[in-house]
C-alpha cells in the first residue's frame, strides 16, 4: 500500500527561510510541499487552490500576519490543520494560536526532525506544541499566577492515578513526550496515551492549559 503524501504550503516572508523548511520537508518521502507564500494573504489564496494538508505560518508576515491567516484559513479552509512558525515565544501569540484553531506552535529554532514531526502529527489530526514555547509561556503565566487557583487544581488533578500524576508533572515541566518517556522510563507512544488520557479527564483543551494546571497544584 503507498504511504498517504502530506501536502503542505509554506508562507514565510524571507525566501531563504522558505528555501530551508522546504529542503527539511522534502527529505521525508511522505511530505510534499504544494505551493509557497510571502504574506498571509497568499497562504490563504493557495490554500484555497491547492487544498493543502497542513500550511506552516510565519507570524511576521507583511500584508496579512500569520495570528490573523490562521483565522482566515479558518473560515475559508476549516479542513486545512495550520501551525504556526515563529522566532517568538510570547505566551499570548501561542495562545492566540490556540484560540484560533492553530494545529499547533512551532519556534524556528527547532531541530528539522521536529519539524517533520510536528507536520505529521498536524496532517494525523493532532495538536503539536514546540517544548520550548510550552516551557516559555508556562514560566511566564506562572511567574504572574498568585495561589487562589491552586485549591481548584489540586481538586481537579485529585482524580488522576500516580502515573498520570507523575506524566502531567513532567509536562507541567514542559517537556516533550520523548523526554517525558525518558525519564519515566516509557516509550514515548506510551507517554502519548497519558497525555491523551490526561486532556480529557481534565478537560484541557491542550498540553499548555494541562502545564498550567500541574504547576497550579504544585506537581
Amino acid at each position: 500500500m503507498t504511504p498517504r503524501v502530506i501536502r503542505v504550503v509554506i508562507a514565510d516572508d524571507e525566501p531563504l527561510i522558505r528555501a530551508g523548511i522546504r529542503m527539511i520537508l522534502t527529505s521525508a518521502s511522505d511530505i510534499e510541499v504544494v505551493a509557497e507564500a510571502a504574506n498571509g494573504r497568499e497562504a490563504v489564496e493557495l490554500a484555497r487552490a491547492h487544498q493543502p494538508d497542513v500550511v506552516l505560518l510565519d507570524i511576521q508576515m507583511p500584508v496579512m500576519d500569520g495570528l490573523t491567516a490562521l483565522g482566515e484559513l479558518g473560515r475559508a479552509v476549516p479542513e486545512v490543520r495550520a501551525l504556526i512558525l515563529t522566532t517568538f515565544g510570547e505566551r499570548e501569540n501561542v495562545l492566540r494560536a490556540l484560540s484560533e484553531g492553530g494545529a499547533g506552535f512551532l519556534l524556528k529554532d527547532s531541530a528539522p526532525g521536529e519539524l517533520i514531526g510536528a507536520v505529521r502529527a498536524a496532517a494525523a489530526g493532532d495538536a503539536y506544541l514546540s517544548p520550548a514555547a510550552t516551557r516559555h509561556v508556562v514560566d511566564q503565566l506562572a511567574s504572574g499566577q498568585t495561589g487562589g487557583r491552586g485549591e481548584e487544581a489540586r481538586r481537579r488533578v485529585a482524580g488522576l492515578s500516580e502515573r498520570e500524576r507523575g506524566v502531567l508533572a513532567l509536562l507541567g515541566e514542559g517537556l516533550s513526550n520523548a523526554e517525558a518517556g525518558r525519564r519515566l522510563h516509557m516509550s514515548e507512544a506510551t507517554v502519548k496515551t497519558y497525555v491523551s488520557r490526561i486532556l480529557a479527564k481534565l478537560e484541557c483543551e491542550n498540553r499548555v492549559r494541562a502545564a498550567l494546571l500541574a504547576r497550579d497544584a504544585g506537581l
